[in-house]
């Protein structure tokens, strides 16, 4: 029962949501500050790497002196995972993600799907990638020299942001997911590409994205043994479920572009149409400059989106059941893989693209369904990258009449 003297008076109650609408207000305005700042950081960015490109800029060896250079390898980093390997899409590919978060959640009518997995963590989550990414770049770039290539863009897409996505935001979390990430990654894609891919004559991406599963299964494993460390999932127990298809006969486009973005955990319309331009318009300023300087960008970007059209329409019912399907898996790993493979051909495009489409998704459901709940489903994507191309590549080498 409670009493006059513990009731609140109406005008004490009053100033206290108006206090809390404020204090909303500006924490708001503040965030939209904020926001608005990274944004055109993000475009001065993009804008001085395109200078870059046009002046011919070099890549990074491995000189920590040249800052220049480091931060264009960074970037180039970020699209690295779709091929394209240079800096205004990465740059451009981050404006995309920042507008499709500021979209979410404010509600814009067409803000694209969710990013991070649809959590809606992505500042925590690309905020880790990044860290990891450029952590591990400082760790492990001494294993570059003048006109070489190694794997250290693997931490961006594997355990820094799924240890986010599993375990929720926090510094804590971000922070562990970005050391375990630099630490594990990239040391075990080097030697697999090295002492795996080259000897067997596989595709790079084999060995990089073996390195990611097995320094995921290792991360994942400490995690589970670090003290302040909640419990796997456990801050998604009251989110709703991901939606699946929609009605619209627009959705099937829409997936298939946002599935340009999947592998950095974006998965958004934004963030895969400004990663694409930054893409196309580096490659008009310089055509060696995009596809690791193979000439083929033409031809893996064709392959690319067949192989994401295709993707969605042949799994379209499983993502209806599940609420999301791994079809994007072939647009960075098989398709692409199989152009660079065979030099570009004809054949090469539609095959890569089809068999791709067609393998690579269900394989990687059915190990990613087999996974302790203490993994992220991203384990399964990229052990399907890796088998799915080690498998389709070398066997279409083996088809008579099928050449480059």
């Amino acid at each position: 029962m409670t009493t006059a003297r513990d009731t609140p008076a109406r005008g004490t109650t009053a100033r206290g949501a108006t206090v809390r609408r404020t204090a909303g207000l500006i924490g708001s305005r503040r965030a939209a500050i904020g926001a608005g700042v990274v944004f055109v950081a993000l475009l001065a960015l993009a804008g001085w790497t395109f200078a870059w490109l046009a002046q011919g800029g070099q890549p990074w060896n491995g000189d920590y002196r040249e800052p220049a250079r480091l931060v264009s390898w960074l970037l180039g980093s970020i699209s690295e995972p779709q091929y394209y390997a240079v800096a205004p899409a990465g740059a451009l590919l981050l404006v995309g993600g920042l507008l499709g978060h500021v979209a979410h959640r404010t509600s814009w009518r067409h803000r694209g799907f969710t990013q991070a997995c649809g959590s809606g963590l992505w500042p925590w989550a690309a905020g880790s990638a990044l860290a990891s990414l450029v952590l591990g770049n400082l760790i492990w770039g001494w294993t570059l020299s003048p006109g070489s290539w190694q794997p250290l863009f693997v931490p961006l897409v594997s355990v820094a942001p799924a240890v986010v996505v599993l375990y929720g935001p926090g510094r804590r979390i971000a922070l562990s997911a970005a050391v375990l990430g630099a630490l594990l990654t990239p040391p075990a894609s080097i030697l697999a590409v090295e002492y795996v891919c080259g000897p067997l004559n596989l595709p790079p991406v084999v060995g990089a994205t073996t390195g990611m599963w097995l320094g995921a299964a290792v991360a994942f494993w400490i995690c589970g043994r670090l003290r302040w460390m909640p419990s796997a999932g456990a801050w998604r127990a009251n989110k709703p479920a991901a939606a699946g298809p929609e009605n619209s006969l627009l959705w099937v486009p829409r997936r298939a572009l946002a599935d340009f973005s999947e592998a950095q955990f974006f998965g958004n319309e934004w963030a895969s149409a400004t990663l694409l331009a930054g893409a196309v318009v580096a490659h008009l300023i310089s055509s060696s400059s995009t596809a690791y300087g193979s000439g083929l960008f033409s031809a893996v970007l064709a392959s690319q989106v067949i192989t994401a059209f295709a993707g969605v329409l042949i799994w379209r019912k499983r993502w209806r059941q599940h609420g999301f399907y791994p079809t994007f898996v072939p647009v960075v790993s098989v398709a692409p893989a199989t152009v660079l493979a065979f030099g570009g051909s004809l054949q090469s495009i539609l095959v890569g693209a089809l068999a791709g489409a067609l393998i690579a998704p269900p394989v990687a459901a059915a190990i990613s369904s087999r996974l302790p709940k203490t993994f992220h489903p991203f384990v399964g994507n990229v052990a399907s990258m890796s088998l799915c191309t080690a498998l389709i590549v070398p066997a279409l080498r083996l088809v008579p009449g099928f050449t480059s």
